[in-house]
Parts: C-alpha cells; structure tokens; sequence
C-alpha cells in the first residue's frame, strides 16, 4: 500500500510542477503587460506635453465609418499653438462644458453627483465629463461607455493634470475635439464655416461652436436651428460669469 501511496505522489509532482510553471508564465506576462502600458503612457503623455496632437483615435474611427458607408472620407484638421485662439473660445467651452475647469483636479465630481441624482429621479441621462476627461478619452482612447474604457479614461485624466496643466489641456482640446462630420479642432471649424483663422472669430462664432460640442456631427454649427440657436444664447450669458470668475487660460 506505502508503494502505491508512494507512486501515486510521484505522479502528482511533474503536474503540480507543470501547473506552476504555466501560472509563473501567465504571472510574469500580465506584469510584463503592465510595465509596457504603464512605462509607454507615462512617455506618451510627457511627449505630448510639448508635441502637437496630429491624430487622434476617433479620426481614424470616423474614417472607417465613413468609408464602410460609401461616404467621403473628410479629416479636416490643422493644430495651432494656443496663441492663435481667441480667449472667446477657451471662455465659450468652459461655459458650455465644464464650468469648473480651472477649480477641479479632473473630475467634478459635484456635477457628477447631480447628473446621478437627476437620472435617479427619473430625468435624462446626462454625462458629466470634464474638458480634462474628454481631452484624455480623445486623445488616447476610443469611444464607448464600458468600465475598462472609463477606468482607462481616468488613469489618464490624472496623468494630463498632473503632467500638463490647465493651459496646455485647454490647447490639446480645442485643438483635437470633434467639431463637425469630419472636423477636428478650431482652425478646421472656422475655416470650413466661416473661411476665417480662430482669432478672427467672434464671440457669437465661438459660443455656437461651443454649443455644438455635445453632438458636432447632428448640430452643426455651419447650419445653426433653433435649438443650436438657443444653446448658443444660453453660452453667451454664462461666459459672462466664467469671466467674471477671472477663468481662462492659467497666466
């Protein structure tokens, strides 16, 4: 009985070797995983704290659409450094977007708070993403709503804030955002509405291309309705408090 007690261990040993081996392996590849994203993302950011953003994930996605429907494939986008933007179109955002911009670390997550509330007593849902976490999920991740995504969003969120700043997050996005089928930033919407450089805008040109943000391809801003014209009052208004409150671009 001690004999086959004996040769039945014998056996389990190479398995339960076997087994440890392939956990190590699996181990030792989801750390070397996370080493690379982490260690690339870190460089990723700090390049683009100085490098322009010339593309971006959701262009080459609106191409795709664009070509699998038998559509023209328009990307319509020219960076500019941030002192060729009117101050009108930093306000008009920050109006229409994220009126903390300057006082959170990211998140707001007072407007976070009531977006939920709202959804909870039965209103529509909204999102409550600031101009940081829409900067972060244009330039360096897709769209979509599931948790890994937005956990990914948050991580970098935290790094643009850390390692850029307001001024520079601010210039990314005016500069990456979608702004019309096909449009990415400010100098590709002025030139395509009214044929004119950004600091050439005005004030009502600026808070109606803000006013479009929440769905640039479905409101148009070359081809203002009423709704768009409503939201573009409304923005105006606002902006007057964001200058009060001496919010803009970081001195």
């Amino acid at each position: 009985m001690a004999s086959k007690a004996s040769s039945r261990g014998n056996k389990d040993k190479p398995q339960r070797s076997l087994l440890g081996k392939v956990w190590r392996f699996i181990w030792r590849t989801v750390m070397w995983v996370l080493i690379v994203f982490f260690v690339s993302s870190f460089l990723a950011v700090l390049a683009y704290k100085w490098l322009p953003v010339k593309y971006t994930p959701l262009m080459f996605i609106r191409a795709h659409e664009q070509w699998t429907s038998s559509a023209d494939v328009v990307m319509e986008h020219d960076w500019i450094d941030i002192d060729s933007i009117p101050h009108d179109m930093a306000q008009a955002v920050i109006a229409g977007e994220d009126a903390h911009f300057m006082e959170h670390n990211g998140f707001d997550f007072k407007e976070i708070y009531r977006a939920r509330l709202e959804a909870l007593e039965g209103g529509r849902e909204r999102g409550a993403s600031t101009i940081s976490q829409q900067t972060a999920k244009n330039v360096f991740l897709w769209p979509g709503h599931s948790w890994f995504r937005k956990g990914l969003e948050a991580y970098f969120t935290v790094l643009i804030e850390w390692m850029w700043g307001k001024e520079r997050i601010m210039e990314v996005y005016l500069n990456s955002i979608e702004m019309g089928d096909g449009v990415y930033g400010i100098r590709a919407v002025a030139a395509r509405n009214w044929d004119k450089t950004p600091i050439e805008m005005t004030r009502k040109e600026c808070a109606l291309v803000a006013a479009s943000l929440p769905n640039p391809r479905t409101m148009d801003s070359s081809h203002p309705n009423a709704r768009l014209t409503k939201r573009q009052q409304r923005i105006l208004h606002e902006m007057n408090f964001v200058e009060d409150a001496n919010i803009g671009y970081e001195e």
